[in-house]
Order: C-alpha cells, then sequence, then structure tokens
C-alpha cells in the first residue's frame, strides 16, 4: 500500500492533494501459493446489493485496513449464469490475496469487527466465504 501527498499554493493558500494506491501496480497478479479469500454473494429474491458502496467504500476500508499484508485485490460484478438468459447465481464476488494463510488472518482478526459490522451497509445478503490457494 502506497499514499502519495502533494502540496501546492493556489492563490496563497496551501493545498493537499492526497492520493491513495489501494494495491500494487496493475501488473502485480495473484502468484502460485498464495492465500485468496473469495467472498461470494448469492443472488436470490428480496436479496439487494449495492455496488457503488462496496467498490468505492468497503473494499477500500478493508484494503486500509489490512495494510500491507493484502497484495491484491477484485471484485466481480455477475451478469449473467451459465448461459446470457439465466440469473446470475452471485450479485458480486470480492477477492482478496495474501502470501499466506497466516497473513490474512493477522489481517482480518484484529478489524473483523469493523468489516463485518459494514456489510449491512451495502448488502442484505450473508456472504458466503472461501479461503483457497492459488494453484495456477
Amino acid at each position: 500500500m502506497k499514499n502519495n501527498l502533494v502540496f501546492f499554493i493556489l492563490g496563497g493558500a496551501i493545498v493537499l492533494l492526497a492520493s491513495f494506491k489501494l494495491m500494487e501496480p496493475e501488473s502485480m497478479k495473484p502468484e502460485k501459493g498464495m492465500t485468496k479469500i473469495a467472498i461470494m454473494y448469492p443472488n436470490g429474491e428480496g436479496k439487494t446489493f449495492d455496488m457503488d458502496y462496496y467498490s468505492t467504500k468497503h473494499m477500500p476500508m478493508c484494503a486500509s485496513l489490512f495494510g500491507d499484508g493484502l497484495k491484491h485485490l477484485e471484485i466481480d460484478k455477475g451478469v449473467a449464469g451459465r448461459t446470457p438468459d439465466e440469473p446470475i447465481p452471485y450479485l458480486a464476488i470480492g477477492y482478496f490475496y495474501f502470501d499466506s494463510l497466516k497473513a490474512y488472518q493477522d489481517a482480518f482478526g484484529p478489524n473483523a469487527e469493523k468489516i463485518l459490522g459494514d456489510i449491512p451497509n451495502y448488502t442484505n445478503i450473508r456472504p458466503v466465504v472461501q479461503i483457497s490457494e492459488v494453484v495456477q
């Protein structure tokens, strides 16, 4: 995680611009052996999901809380099922990548209450979580 601060003078006032990079450069891709956390939000009658909040507030908050232990994140927005005419099985899936399961546990554990407490701000869905090892 890298933060850049830029100061400049505009009309006699000092202005601060902050640039927060959530992840490493775009070239950062998950590698074999990394731990991948998939958070899946199943579709269904009466289920709601605010993608804007999720992508602009919740996931950046998680990235900030996880710090340097988080190596990469991704967000999928469901658009279709097995065929374009079938309903989507998941409204969204979020992914976090860490070097190890321990790195994930160390990052999530102390922040679990804040992260889980934010879920009602964007969905009424109880997410399904899977922890995996990246194979390829």
